[in-house]
């Protein structure tokens, strides 16, 4: 019984460490010094490297991290939200918010185009199912008329958020993101 909460507290201590170390890159970036991550954790910096032995290592933990919760959170919008199409815009929101981190993990990790292929194939795999499932509800609700797949807004809304780090007052890419999905109502 022992091993078995002590795995459940791991795995709580995994997670407020990437939830910790995806907000810090928000805003400090990739390179921001571990000691940040940690105390936004509320954990010492041995846990940090005990779980994540280098940079590279966190940096593709927060990738994967950052998917799931994307994916995990379609299927929770779809059953709470009031309809269809507000369940698609809360995912497509959040979505845009792991854009924004997504273009800084991408850049750190030109150097390994294998490690940057994998993870953009998982990006693919589990985020265009939970995107398909919530436009094919907006569908049968008639809440979404225009014909486009899953794939094609995805990427419709990745060019969206390209370069959405760069600082540019008047450029909203979230309001730009509302008048694409008003346009497939």
């Amino acid at each position: 019984m022992e091993s078995t909460a002590k795995r459940a507290d791991a795995r709580r201590n995994e997670k407020a460490l990437l939830d910790a170390a995806a907000s810090v890159f928000v805003t400090d970036g990739v390179d921001a010094p571990v000691r940040r991550i940690a105390a936004a954790a509320g954990v010492g910096m041995g846990t940090i490297y005990r779980h994540f032995p280098t940079r590279a290592d966190l940096v593709v933990a927060v990738y994967r991290h950052q998917v799931d919760a994307c994916a995990e959170a379609g299927p929770t919008l779809l059953a709470s939200a009031a309809t269809p199409f507000t369940a698609l815009r809360r995912w497509v929101e959040l979505f845009a918010d792991f854009l924004v981190t997504k273009h800084g993990l991408a850049a750190a990790m030109r150097n390994d185009p294998d490690t940057f292929t994998a993870l953009h194939a998982l990006f693919l795999d589990r985020l265009v199912p939970v995107l398909d499932e919530l436009l094919a509800a907006a569908r049968n609700a008639g809440e979404v008329t225009a014909e486009f797949t899953a794939y094609q807004l995805l990427r419709a809304i990745g060019d969206i958020c390209a370069g959405a780090e760069m600082v540019d007052a008047q450029y909203d890419p979230r309001l730009t993101i509302r008048l694409l999905l008003d346009g497939c109502r």
